[in-house]
């Protein structure tokens, strides 16, 4: 009996759409990780690029429990000495809410070059407009 292992064009690719409007942060990070991932096909090989492409809107209204609004810090180094650059997240969400949800999904998919190739197929945007209706995503509900 042989292994059996997908090619490429077998994976049966599909867009999502996802709303983030009044969802927890981590909760929706998660599922969009899983799709990126390609955790839930039949086909899923963990050295393959088997996952699918989401687009989350509304990424200005995510929610976040406890007292994480006036807390939580997120650190950005530039490379430079002295260049260690700290936001507080409403001072993020306010500037670019797109990237509170780029860099939750980001540290829940592997570090590697399949896992930058999976970030790339993730498109967040602040409102509730797209540009991506080409794709016709599916809309998904969490």
């Amino acid at each position: 009996m042989k292994t059996y292992l997908p090619k490429e064009n077998e994976f049966n690719r599909k867009a999502y759409l996802i709303d983030a409007n009044g969802k927890t942060l981590g909760r929706l990070a998660t599922r969009v990780a899983c799709l990126l991932i390609g955790k839930g096909k039949k086909v899923y090989t963990p050295h393959m690029l088997c996952g699918d492409q989401v687009v989350v809107i509304n990424a200005a209204k995510v929610f976040v429990t406890g007292k994480k609004k006036t807390d939580k810090i997120y650190t950005h180094y530039t490379g430079f000495p002295g260049g260690l650059r700290e936001y507080a997240y409403e001072d993020l969400i306010a500037k670019k809410p797109t990237e509170i949800i780029t860099r939750a999904v980001a540290r829940m998919i592997p570090n590697t070059r399949l896992g930058k190739r999976m970030l790339r197929r993730l498109r967040v945007f602040a409102g509730d407009k797209h540009n991506q209706q080409s794709l016709k995503p599916i809309s998904v509900s969490l």
